[in-house]
């Protein structure tokens, strides 16, 4: 088997990790203190707070709305403009439970609604149209799903552990995580 083939995209494999994704971030982040969640790196970044409300909006959205429009129209409608901010609005008011509530619900029904495409190897080479990519396939689409999930559960603890960068000490330098 080459490097190629060993990391090629494969539908069940990306459905376990969408799958995955909500129970990890409700282990994580339920219950702990604000300190913890609303932390971030500053202006235009995000904390853990705002990164479960953006995977919200997206659940909304993004990736099934774009799905459906790449199988209904193809490259000639582009997709809508996604508001990569727009859960600072929808979040407010709201706690980090009800958030990872909503997450865990609107993800069980998009993965249920993703299964019942059965999506053949066809239809996920079908093309869409990105209006800043320009033309995308389903299988991209899909697994660039699964890598923004897991990109934003890297950023939750790249966010979280820089809380306490000048609290290691010399560790520092071990700890790429504070460094990178």
């Amino acid at each position: 088997m080459t490097e190629h083939e060993r990391h090629q995209f494969d539908l069940e494999q990306a459905l376990a990790v969408l799958a995955r994704t909500p129970a990890v971030l409700d282990a994580w982040l339920r219950d702990l203190p604000e300190a913890w969640t609303k932390c971030d790196e500053g202006v235009e970044t995000f904390s853990a707070f705002d990164v479960v409300g953006h995977l919200v909006h997206g659940e909304r959205a993004d990736w099934m709305p774009q799905l459906a429009r790449i199988l209904e129209h193809g490259e000639s409608q582009a997709f809508e403009a996604f508001d990569r901010f727009a859960q600072r609005e929808e979040s407010r008011g709201k706690t980090i439970e009800r958030l990872l509530d909503e997450f865990a619900q609107l993800r069980r029904v998009n993965l249920t609604k993703l299964r019942s495409l059965k999506l053949d190897a066809a239809r996920l080479e079908l093309r869409g149209r990105h209006p800043a990519l320009g033309i995308v396939t389903v299988r991209e689409l899909l697994a660039t799903w699964v890598v923004h999930d897991l990109n934003h559960v890297a950023q939750i603890a790249r966010v979280m552990s820089k809380r306490y960068v000048n609290d290691v000490g010399p560790w520092k330098a071990y700890l790429p995580v504070l460094t990178r």
